[in-house]
């Protein structure tokens, strides 16, 4: 008789998850990939990495940002900021046949990959952020 106490609790919490779900589909998505890259396939990757990230802002509206950095001592350490409308922009980016490519032809060359979702703390600021860059 213990547990059925917990039930209503259960239920509450479960709510509150798909709610959050629901309102996280309309919220931008924020992702930073974390990659370590075989140094010898440096170049190479880089070249497939930056053609597809100006396609993926160039043709897909969801794309708000694909921005591929690396650490100044360790070129081969490459880290991407990634901004997309929302979830579903998201999705449809891993269907587009530029970043199927991109994931098909540097497989070989990816050591280790470490994808992070980020919350943004103050996301009214964003789009201000953008509006300086033009």
């Amino acid at each position: 008789m213990g547990l059925y106490k917990f039930i209503p609790l259960l239920v509450l919490m479960l709510s509150a998850t798909v709610v959050s779900a629901q309102v996280a589909q309309n919220q931008p998505m924020v992702r930073i990939s974390e990659i370590e890259i075989v140094p010898e396939f440096l170049a190479e990757y880089n070249a497939i990495l930056k053609e597809e990230a100006a396609a993926s802002v160039k043709k897909e509206p969801g794309v708000v940002a694909i921005f591929p950095m690396y650490i100044k001592e360790q070129p081969n350490q490459i880290r991407i900021v990634e901004i997309y409308a929302d979830s579903a922009a998201y999705q449809s980016h891993l269907k587009t046949p530029h970043f199927q490519h991109y994931k098909t032809t540097t497989l070989k060359m990816v050591k280790a990959l470490k994808l992070i979702d980020m919350n943004a703390i103050d996301s009214q600021t964003m789009p201000e952020i953008f509006k300086k860059l033009k």
